[in-house]
């Protein structure tokens, strides 16, 4: 079992997500609202306008679209490469026992929605580059529908849809960035991997100044940027070299220090703005064959369809096998529900829909967006009704667990 402090920064983590999903929600309906009402042309005027950055040698334009896209989302998968290291050291995942059923999960809600776009795009270039959007899974609005349906369903529930949706997202990148490199500037990116390893020696010093990682974290952006790298990846990269263990005896750890100094700002100012710039489409223009296409079709089956497919399916097999235990106090109706609710794409499918189709005509980037939109809202009204019936049916049999 996990101590008190061993839980309490999962659970913080979980109740903070959970509260954002909503504004989350709002932020994607106000751009939608906006983008088909008679302020559309100011709406996509405002994303698109070139703000130019220049800090000493630094120097970069990007629209404003751009710049949270390349700019703050990296901090989103810095902070959830540190909620999963932690998960890893020191929080639910960190028992063998234990880890097993939500990689497995994962590792089939990775692949099965993947696979099951790909077949349905029939492979083709360049529909087959958006495939992460497919795959992807938005951990605050997911969060959010649990706690709302599920309130008192076991913790260990909302620890299995993190866990799977942290660890889908960061494979997701670093699948993305491989799979579908650009070319490089060499001495950018080695910049970047000199800045890493800075902060890989940094953690070594247990009383280092947190403003050194800050400046590291900057270095490792700046450079992967000019670098044309993935910053989303090299968040997770920063991520991976924050200590776990604290500056003096008695302090809390390093890395704890940072996931609650960043987290709300992530949870409530970088997302919603990323939902509220990339999450408006205009209908005008979208005709119906459009958005029955074959890629808008194939995201939101992946979404709707592969997701809990792939969740549910491995996860279930590598029980029945006994290769994994079912999480603590959870039944199979539960696990499904929340399988569903891991095909609540919304955000995170929408930024990796951005970065795979930058530069495609307006018309295919709206259909793209109507079919996230569609296919998230399908897992979570689906996931939602099960799980509620799953607690109803408990208190039915007196049966309520929370916590």
């Amino acid at each position: 079992m996990l101590t008190g402090g061993m839980r309490r920064p999962t659970l913080n983590y979980l109740k903070t997500e959970s509260g954002a999903g909503l504004i989350l929600v709002a932020a994607a309906a106000l751009a939608v609202a906006v983008a088909n009402s008679r302020e559309a042309d100011r709406y996509f005027a405002l994303i698109a306008t070139p703000i130019p950055v220049q800090v000493g040698g630094f120097a970069e334009t990007l629209t404003l679209a751009g710049w949270v896209q390349r700019g703050l989302m990296p901090v989103f998968f810095l902070v959830l490469g540190m909620q999963m290291k932690f998960e890893m050291l020191r929080g639910e995942l960190s028992n063998p026992r234990r880890l097993a059923f939500p990689a497995l999960a994962a590792a089939g809600g990775l692949a099965v929605p993947a696979l099951l776009f790909l077949a349905l795009t029939g492979g083709q270039e360049p529909l087959a580059k958006i495939w992460p959007a497919a795959a992807a899974t938005d951990v605050s609005v997911a969060l959010a529908m649990l706690a709302l349906a599920g309130p008192r369903l076991p913790s260990s529930l909302r620890i299995l849809l993190m866990s799977v949706a942290i660890a889908d997202d960061l494979a997701v990148a670093a699948l993305r960035a491989v799979l579908h490199r650009h070319d490089l500037v060499w001495p950018m990116a080695v910049g970047a991997a000199g800045s890493l390893a800075g902060l890989m020696a940094l953690s070594r010093w247990p009383r280092a100044p947190f403003l050194f990682y800050a400046v590291g974290f900057v270095l490792v952006w700046a450079f992967a940027l000019k670098a044309g790298l993935d910053t989303s990846l090299a968040g997770f990269a920063c991520a991976l070299t924050v200590p776990i263990g604290a500056r003096r005896l008695g302090q809390e750890s390093v890395l704890k220090f940072f996931m609650d100094s960043l987290h709300p700002y992530v949870a409530f100012a970088v997302l919603p703005l990323f939902a509220f710039t990339a999450a408006g489409f205009s209908l005008r223009d979208l005709t119906l064959a459009q958005a029955a296409g074959a890629l808008p079709l194939a995201i939101a089956a992946a979404l709707w369809l592969g997701k809990p497919l792939g969740v549910f399916g491995i996860s279930g097999l590598a029980a029945v096998f006994k290769l994994a235990r079912r999480p603590t106090g959870a039944g199979w109706a539960e696990i499904l529900g929340v399988a569903m609710l891991s095909g609540v794409g919304l955000t995170v499918s929408l930024f990796f829909a951005a970065v795979a189709s930058g530069g495609a005509p307006a018309r295919a980037e709206a259909a793209t967006r109507l079919a996230v939109a569609a296919g998230s809202l399908l897992s979570a009204l689906s996931g939602a009704t099960l799980i509620s019936w799953a607690q109803r049916r408990r208190s039915e049999k007196g049966e309520d667990v929370s916590g």
